[in-house]
C-alpha cells in the first residue's frame, strides 16, 4: 500500500473556506493513487481561546483535566475536514486519538506518543476511506486523554508516517517552505529546497517557527523524509533528509534567533564545587529551561560570575528562586531583558576552519558587541543588544551569501 501522510496547521484549517482548500489538496493524492492518512491540527487561535477559559476559570487548573478541553480543537477541525470530503463523494471519517488509540507516556500537556494501534486505520483506509486523525493528543494507560507539548501535531503526523510505514510526510502550513532566515526580518531571506534533520533541528531549536524541535528529532531518528509546502501555493516546498542528501555549496545553510530572552549574571558567587548545580537545580525542579551558559572565575579563585540566559516569561520565578536559594552566596544580581540570540547554522561547519572568526569579524565591523557565546558541532550563537537584531541578521546573512541560496 502506497501510504502518504498530510498533516495540516492551524492557519491551513483557520476557516471554512481553508477547510474547502484542504479537503481538495487530500482528494488531489488520492487521484494520484494514494492511499492518505490525514492529521490535522485545531483551527488557528482556538487552543489558545480554550487555554485561556482555563485561566479565566481556575488559577491552578488541573493539567489532567486542561488536556480534555485542549483536545476538543482538533476534533472539530478533523470533523469539519471529513464532513466537506463526505460532500464531495469520498468516504471520510474522523479519528480521535484515544480511538485507535494513539498510547502516550509522560506529563500532561507535555506527554510523547509510544504507540499507536494501527488495525482500526488500516482496515478504514483498504475500505477507501481517508482518516482524518486528530494531532496533539493520545490516551495514557489509565485511559485518560493526553496532549504533547504545544506543535505537537507535526510530531503526530510524523508518528503516524512512522508506524503505518508512510512513503513520505508533508506538512502544510502557511509558508512556502523553510528559509534561511525569517523573511518578516528580511527581504533577503531566500526558501531552501533540502535541508538536513541536524540543521532543521538545529534551526527550530534558536527559534524559527517552522516546525517543532520535537517533531524533527522523532524524524531524524526514524529517518522520515518530511516536505514542508504551503497550502496556499503549488510552488515546490523544503525537503528534511539525511545529510548525504544535501548538495550545496553553502557551509552555513541558516540565521536564526530569539526575542525573548532575559540575561542574568550573578556577580561574586563564592567559588567552590557543585555551586552551579546549587543555582541551577531549583531552576530544573520549576521547569525553567537555562540556555547558555558562562562562568569566569576571579584571579584569586575565590568568586566567580555566573552569567546565564532563559527565556523572558520565566524571569519573575527564576528572579525569585534565585534570591531565596538559602543555598548560594552572591554580591549583586543583574539582569537585562533587552537581549536577543542570534545563531549560524550549518553541517559544513564542521569541517570549515574560520566560520567563528568570520561572524565575530562581520559584527564588529557594523560595532555589534557579543555578551554571551555557545556552540556546537553545527552551529554558533551569539546574544546581542535587542536593538541590533535586525541588522545582526542581515549582516551574517550577507557575509555567509545566504542573499543568493536557496
Amino acid at each position: 500500500m502506497k501510504i502518504i501522510v498530510l498533516k495540516f496547521g492551524g492557519t491551513s484549517v483557520g476557516s471554512l473556506e481553508k477547510i474547502i482548500k484542504v479537503s481538495k489538496i487530500i482528494i488531489s493524492y488520492i487521484k494520484k493513487k494514494y492511499k492518505v492518512i490525514v492529521v490535522s491540527s485545531a483551527m488557528s487561535g482556538v487552543t489558545n481561546e480554550l487555554l485561556s477559559k482555563t485561566k479565566k476559570i481556575a488559577r491552578n487548573f488541573p493539567n489532567d483535566e486542561k488536556d480534555v478541553i485542549l483536545s476538543t480543537g482538533e476534533q472539530i477541525s478533523c470533523a469539519l475536514i471529513a464532513g466537506k470530503l463526505r460532500d464531495l463523494g469520498y468516504m471520510s471519517r474522523s479519528w480521535l486519538g484515544w480511538q485507535l488509540p494513539i498510547i502516550t507516556r509522560g506529563n500532561h500537556s507535555s506527554s510523547r506518543i509510544i504507540k499507536i494501534k494501527k488495525n482500526k486505520i488500516l482496515n478504514y483506509i483498504k475500505k477507501g476511506g481517508i482518516p482524518i486523525i486528530t494531532g496533539f493528543q493520545g490516551v495514557n494507560n489509565d485511559f485518560r486523554i493526553t496532549t504533547l507539548d504545544r506543535g505537537g501535531s507535526d510530531t503526530s503526523a510524523i508518528l503516524c508516517a512512522k508506524f503505518f510505514k508512510a512513503e513520505k510526510c508533508i506538512i502544510y502550513t502557511d509558508v512556502k517552505g523553510v528559509y534561511t532566515t525569517d523573511p518578516r526580518l528580511t527581504t533577503n531571506a531566500k526558501k531552501i529546497n533540502k535541508i538536513s534533520y541536524e540543521e532543521m533541528l538545529e534551526m527550530a531549536s534558536l527559534g524559527a517557527k517552522v516546525m517543532q524541535p520535537a517533531s524533527i528529532q522523532e524524524a531524524r531518528l526514524n529517518r522520515i523524509e518530511i516536505d514542508v509546502r504551503s497550502t496556499f501555493s503549488k510552488t515546490t516546498g523544503t525537503t528534511i533528509t539525511k545529510k548525504k542528501n544535501i548538495f550545496s555549496n553553502n557551509t552555513i545553510r541558516g540565521i536564526s534567533f530569539t526575542k525573548n530572552d532575559a540575561k542574568l549574571t550573578l556577580i561574586g558567587v563564592k567559588d567552590k564545587p557543585g555551586i552551579a548545580a546549587s543555582i541551577f537545580k531549583p531552576l530544573y525542579e520549576n521547569s525553567i529551561n537555562v540556555d547558555m551558559v558562562v562562568q569566569n572565575v576571579s584571579a584569586g579563585g575565590k568568586e566567580t560570575d555566573l552569567t546565564f540566559t532563559i527565556k523572558l516569561e520565566d524571569l519573575k520565578k527564576t528572579e525569585k528562586l534565585i534570591k531565596n536559594n538559602i543555598f548560594i552566596k552572591y554580591r549583586k544580581l543583574i539582569i537585562n531583558k533587552n537581549v536577543s540570540k542570534v545563531s549560524i547554522v550549518g553541517v559544513g561547519m564542521i569541517t570549515t576552519p574560520g566560520i567563528t572568526y568570520r561572524m565575530f569579524k562581520a559584527l564588529a565591523k557594523k560595532k555589534i558587541n557579543i555578551e554571551v557565546i555557545s556552540t556546537s558541532e553545527i552551529k554558533i550563537s551569539v546574544l546581542i543588544d535587542k536593538k541590533n537584531l535586525k541588522k545582526s541578521v542581515e549582516i551574517l546573512h550577507q557575509e555567509f551569501k545566504l542573499n543568493n541560496s536557496l
